[in-house]
């Protein structure tokens, strides 16, 4: 296994902290499955866009709310 380093804004990392603790799980047993979920859990060697734009809200304001978008999915 790597070790890898990822600076974090302070709001972020809190929140990551609180969920770990919510969950039970360590800091890094949370990023790994974040970071899965958000990758896909089989390494293809290049990602599949086949539902690229599938879900078009509308909102053209996405990546600039994009995490309040997380927290709220996060806190569902």
């Amino acid at each position: 296994m790597k070790r890898t380093t990822v600076k974090l804004p302070d709001d972020l990392d809190a929140r990551l902290r609180l969920e770990a603790e919510r969950r039970r799980v360590t800091v890094s047993e949370l990023t790994r499955e974040a970071i899965e979920s958000h990758l896909g859990s089989r390494p293809t060697g290049r990602r599949r866009m086949i539902a690229a734009a599938a879900g078009r809200s509308g909102s053209h304001d996405v990546s600039e709310r994009i995490e309040e978008i997380l927290h709220n999915e996060v806190t569902r």
